[in-house]
Parts: C-alpha cells; sequence; structure tokens
C-alpha cells in the first residue's frame, strides 16, 4: 500500500473524537484506495479541519463551506448517512 494512504488511513482512524475516528476512519478504509490523486489531496484536506466542524459537516447539522464542498464531501457525506454505524 503506497506510505502516503497509509498515513491518511491512520490518521482518518486517529482524529480525537470516537465518532469521527469511526466515520472517517470507515470511509478511508472502504473508498480511499479508490480514490484518484485529486480526491486524495482533498481527503486529506478535509481531514486537517476541526473535528466538531468535521462531525457537524458530514451529519447535516452546519453548512459545509463552499471551498470543502466537493466530491469528496459528497462521497463522505453519503457514507455516514447510508452506511456508517455509530454505536
Amino acid at each position: 500500500m503506497d506510505a502516503r494512504l497509509k498515513r491518511l488511513k491512520f490518521r482518518a482512524h486517529h482524529m480525537g473524537s470516537n465518532e469521527n475516528d469511526i466515520l472517517f476512519g470507515g470511509f478511508a478504509e472502504k473508498y480511499l484506495d479508490g480514490l484518484n490523486a485529486e480526491q486524495v489531496d482533498r481527503f486529506e484536506a478535509l481531514i486537517a479541519e476541526t473535528d466538531t466542524d468535521l462531525f457537524n459537516w458530514v451529519t447535516g447539522k452546519q453548512e459545509v463551506p463552499a471551498h470543502l464542498d466537493h466530491d469528496v464531501m459528497a462521497m463522505i457525506k453519503n457514507f455516514v448517512q447510508n452506511e456508517a454505524a455509530i454505536t
């Protein structure tokens, strides 16, 4: 596995809050390997944002800022709404 993807998967599983670890880590495990280079860049930029903001954006509690409202954010939101299970 590419070292960058391995690092991003690790970061996605260790974001700060347990909820984001589950959501973003689950997304990374399932979809990161299939993203193109530009999408990986966008994912990396997303997970650099604050934990609370990310959770609120992907769960629909707050509007996603325009500069982050792109294909990868849509994929993550779809994953959160349809595939992820927070217990």
